[in-house]
């Protein structure tokens, strides 16, 4: 049981940054769209891409990577084959 320090003003436990940090490991995935020239950052082990290309990336809840596509509906497909849910980031 956490200190009633850690209680938000709504009264609901607040996480801390380890806990934020592994929430819907292994069990969330989201999709993010990026451009082929941020895709070093994220993948360094990725292959040179020509400049202006439109990716789809699928990264875990921590924000880990885990592929990369030109196509939205092959990374979520990919999630699925994983048994990974797939939530919207706004």
């Amino acid at each position: 049981m956490r200190p009633e320090s850690n209680k938000t003003t709504a009264g609901t436990p607040d996480l801390t940054a380890q806990e934020f940090a592994h929430l819907g490991d292994g069990a969330l995935a989201y999709v993010k769209t990026i451009n082929s020239e941020d895709v070093a950052r994220l993948f360094p082990q990725a292959p040179p891409l020509k400049p202006g290309m439109t990716l789809f990336a699928l990264l875990g809840a921590d924000g880990s990577p885990i592929m990369l596509t030109d196509s939205k509906d092959a990374a979520i497909a990919n999630a699925w084959e994983h048994e990974l849910e797939t939530v919207s980031l706004h």
